[in-house]
């Protein structure tokens, strides 16, 4: 069995330059938990793959494609590849949420404005 601790797990650097942490990661499946302190939001992209997302803590703006939606916790939003989509933290408390991309990216994300 293998158990990993997110408090255990590094904080990776990512384009964000948020708190985003790999729990999983091989070929089928990417899983990373993602913190947005308040006022954070992330840089709005365009992945290459389906991108499943799971709130576990707070409330927070998701925008996929032309949509936008406040989504809080314990609630799944699905985001298919190729569509632009981004997370914005307008509260007054920390939102994490779990970032599931299958299968593992091999292409480049691609950023789009600032």
């Amino acid at each position: 069995m293998i158990t990993r601790k997110l408090a255990d797990t590094a904080v990776m650097p990512t384009a964000h330059n948020l708190d985003a942490r790999n729990l999983h990661d091989c070929p089928e499946a990417v899983i990373t938990v993602i913190t947005l302190q308040p006022g954070q939001a992330l840089k709005r992209h365009i992945t290459p793959v389906d991108v499943v997302f799971y709130v576990l803590e707070g409330t927070g703006v998701v925008e996929i494609g032309e949509e936008k939606q406040t989504i809080g916790r314990d609630t799944l939003v699905e985001s298919p590849k190729d569509i632009l989509h981004c997370w914005y933290n307008q509260s007054d408390a920390p939102l994490r949420v779990m970032v599931i991309k299958t299968p593992r990216p091999e292409k480049k994300t691609i950023f789009v404005g600032d």
